[in-house]
C-alpha cells in the first residue's frame, strides 16, 4: 500500500519520498552560498601532481573499498582539511566508486563533523 503524501512547511502537498520545490530551491541556495566561500580545487591541493598520483593509485587499487565496484575516486579516509601532510599520505587514501563516495562517505563525514564540533 503506498504511503500518503505529506504537507510541506510551505503548505504544499508533496508525494511520499519526494521533496517540495521550496526545499529543493532552499538546498540549492545554501549550496551556492557554501561554494562561494570555498577555495577552488587547485587551492585545496588538487593540482596536476594530484591527478598523476590519483591515476597511479587507481591503477594499483581498481576496486571500491566499500562495494567492490570499479573505483573512480581517491578518497581521503581522514579528511585533510588543508593539512598537506595528511593530503599526500598514501595510507590515508582509499579507492571508492562515485556512488559510495558521494553517498556513504559524505554521510559519514557529515555525521562525524557534527559529533566532532
Amino acid at each position: 500500500m503506498p504511503r500518503p503524501p505529506h504537507i510541506c512547511t510551505c503548505g504544499r502537498l508533496v508525494a511520499h519520498g519526494a521533496r517540495c520545490a521550496c526545499q529543493i530551491a532552499s538546498t540549492r541556495a545554501r549550496n551556492r552560498r557554501h561554494d562561494a566561500k570555498r577555495p577552488s580545487a587547485r587551492e585545496r591541493g588538487y593540482t596536476t601532481d594530484w591527478q598523476k598520483e590519483r591515476k597511479a593509485f587507481l591503477a594499483a587499487h581498481p576496486d571500491c573499498a566499500m562495494c567492490g565496484a570499479p573505483a573512480t575516486v581517491v578518497d581521503h579516509i581522514i579528511p585533510h582539511r588543508g593539512n598537506k601532510a595528511l593530503f599526500w599520505d598514501r595510507h590515508n587514501w582509499q579507492p571508492l566508486c562515485a556512488p559510495c563516495h558521494n553517498r556513504h562517505k559524505q554521510r559519514e563525514e557529515r555525521a562525524s563533523h557534527v559529533v566532532g564540533t
